[in-house]
């Protein structure tokens, strides 16, 4: 479940906590990236059954500029993008740059 900039949907908390049902848990994330991100987040905008999957989308997923970019060129992800590294994916991989090296990778790979 790789979402199109590279996060591991699976791994993802808001995920987690969405496939688990768990209320307790959407608010601990809630209030963990609220404090990290500076956001104003609540626990019912914890929700997300993954960026591919067709169901419902976390906030800032619903938005995606990479998604879309990626939905448009209909792509599974930006590692199979002749602009890898353009400027809406470079925002997340400011946020989280491992990304950046695993799509490098998954390009490589082919």
């Amino acid at each position: 479940m790789l979402a199109c900039c590279g996060i591991e949907c699976s791994e993802c908390l808001t995920y987690l906590a969405t496939k688990a049902d768990d209320d307790q848990e959407r608010a601990k994330v809630a209030k963990t990236w609220s404090e990290k991100y500076g956001w104003k987040l609540t626990a019912q905008d914890m929700n997300c059954d993954g960026c591919r999957q067709g169901g419902a989308l976390f906030g800032f997923c619903q938005d995606c500029q990479v998604r879309s970019c990626c939905d448009d060129k209909g792509l599974e992800n930006c590692a199979q993008c002749p602009d890898l590294g353009c400027e809406k994916v470079r925002l997340i991989w400011s946020i989280y740059p491992d990304l950046k090296d695993k799509m490098e990778k998954l390009r490589a790979a082919g």
